[in-house]
């Protein structure tokens, strides 16, 4: 099937249970890289990525420059924690909706995550969700949210040969999902309740529980797209 439009996803809690064990191997490796003051209060933070809290902290810890060509053995180390730790599993039904815009809609799918790319990856394949590894884009490329999403479009109208999507629809869990999805002018779909609030303060228009209570029409209807 032809695709005209595409829907961004992101990946932790989104399409994977991983919130937990990212975080417990994003801090590990910080701990094993000699970063030991660390500021966790994550919502703190002016962007919400592995690079940029790495950045800060790294920073404050050695009292000079962080640059991308530290990103590779830390994310080697992330990568090492992470697999220490309880496999991921998918958001119920995440993978099934992989499988319906693929197969059954002329939504193409990209995925953008603040999380650095080796984990991201062994995040999705433990899940067994059906991704494509050249729409991935993540932390290990670039600071913020807003370029990483913006770089995952790129990727997708590339691989998919589209010039432009004629609707995008960004879903994630977090209200830097949001945010992001409103400074670039996509429509959003939220998933999962533990952000709800946040999400109506900020006037979400469309919302789901998980995938198992997603209707494609309903959301589009409430997104202004049909």
């Amino acid at each position: 099937m032809e695709k005209k439009n595409l829907i961004v996803f992101d990946i932790d809690d989104t399409l994977t249970k991983s919130e937990n064990q990212h975080q417990t191997a994003f801090v590990e490796a910080m701990i094993s890289s000699g970063i030991t003051e660390i500021n966790k209060d994550w919502k703190s933070y002016k962007n919400m990525t592995d690079s940029y809290i790495l950045k800060k902290n790294y920073e404050r810890n050695f009292n000079k420059e962080f640059d991308f060509s530290l990103m590779p053995p830390f994310e080697e180390k992330m990568t090492a924690h992470l697999l220490k730790l309880s496999e991921t599993e998918e958001i119920s039904g995440a993978g099934n909706i992989i499988d319906f815009f693929m197969k059954e809609t002329n939504y193409a799918i990209c995925f953008a995550t603040g999380s650095l790319l080796e984990p991201a990856l062994i995040k999705l394949q433990q899940a067994q969700i059906n991704f494509i590894p050249d729409v991935v884009e993540t932390a290990s490329s670039f600071y913020t949210r807003e370029e990483i999403v913006t770089a995952a479009i790129n990727k997708a109208k590339n691989y998919f040969n589209v010039e432009d999507f004629e609707s995008i629809i960004s879903v994630g869990d977090g209200i830097w999902d949001l945010r992001t999805a409103k400074n670039l002018d996509l429509h959003f779909l939220g998933i999962r309740n533990k952000n709800l609030a946040d999400f109506k303060e900020e006037g979400i228009k469309s919302h789901i529980e998980d995938w198992n209570s997603f209707d494609f029409k309903k959301v589009q209807t409430e997104l202004g797209i049909i």
